[in-house]
């Protein structure tokens, strides 16, 4: 019998025995037994820091033309005429009281300008986590067992004839 029939067995009753055999011949390191290691690739993930971009955050002086109504007075004469008609001590043109006179003004409006702090812009940034999909093809070793003529296989997992 073959270290493969005593490994594998034939099939049969007598493989039984035969498997027991070899079994014992193994354990005592009677029985020569060669293997195969089976390998497979598995997908090795890297991630790198990369700049995809920047942001600038500045300013930009923006006229506009504003009109704002102020309410402004000024100063009217109102000239009143009465009539009279009384006795006079003095003469026409002789008197101190031939003339008057008033201020008359009004409110001008000055135009200037002060700054006041309309805001604030600041920028931060932070991480954000997602998760991403990534594909790509491996490999791996399966074990393929032939056989040459009649011979007889027992597999783990399926009976081959």
């Amino acid at each position: 019998m073959s270290w493969f029939s005593q490994m594998f067995g034939t099939g049969d009753k007598a493989d039984d025995q035969g498997r027991e055999e070899a079994l014992e011949h193994e354990k005592s390191g009677d029985v020569n037994e060669q293997s195969l290691k089976l390998r497979k690739e598995e997908l090795d993930i890297a991630k790198n820091r990369v700049d995809i971009g920047k942001v600038e955050v500045g300013k930009e002086i923006v006229e506009e033309r504003q009109t704002i109504h102020v309410p402004v007075s000024h100063d009217e004469v109102i000239i009143v005429r009465k009539t009279i008609n009384e006795p006079s001590d003095r003469p026409i043109g002789e008197d101190d009281e031939g003339h008057f006179s008033m201020s008359v003004g009004e409110e001008r409006v000055e135009v200037g300008k002060h700054t006041v702090v309309t805001g604030e812009v600041s920028a931060r940034k932070r991480e954000v986590e997602e998760e991403r999909e990534v594909t790509g093809t491996v490999r791996h070793e399966e074990a393929r067992i032939s056989k040459d003529g009649d011979a007889r296989i027992v597999d783990d997992h399926e009976q081959l004839s």
